[in-house]
């Protein structure tokens, strides 16, 4: 899963300074001037998202990942192509 900051969460998190945050690496210094928008975690939430926007039925549409052959074959029967 994604880790979800905001200007407020980083400094919090670090135990640091706004200004020791800043010098740690351009990211931080971006989340900190509030110059990054906030985003979408990683694993499934970017996949349901995926899902979503590309009208899929199945995660495995979106996602590779091992399914058993039984389970495949099953989707393939659905017209469901997984990765």
């Amino acid at each position: 899963m994604g880790i979800r900051v905001d200007a407020d969460s980083i400094v919090r998190q670090s135990k640091m300074t706004v200004e020791e945050v800043k010098n740690v690496s351009p990211y931080h210094k971006a989340v900190v001037e509030n110059k990054l928008p906030l985003t979408i975690g990683g694993g499934i939430g970017q996949s349901r998202l995926s899902m979503f926007l590309l009208e899929k039925i199945h995660i495995g549409e979106v996602q590779a990942s091992f399914w058993p052959e039984d389970y495949r074959e099953d989707l393939i029967k659905k017209g469901i192509k997984l990765l």
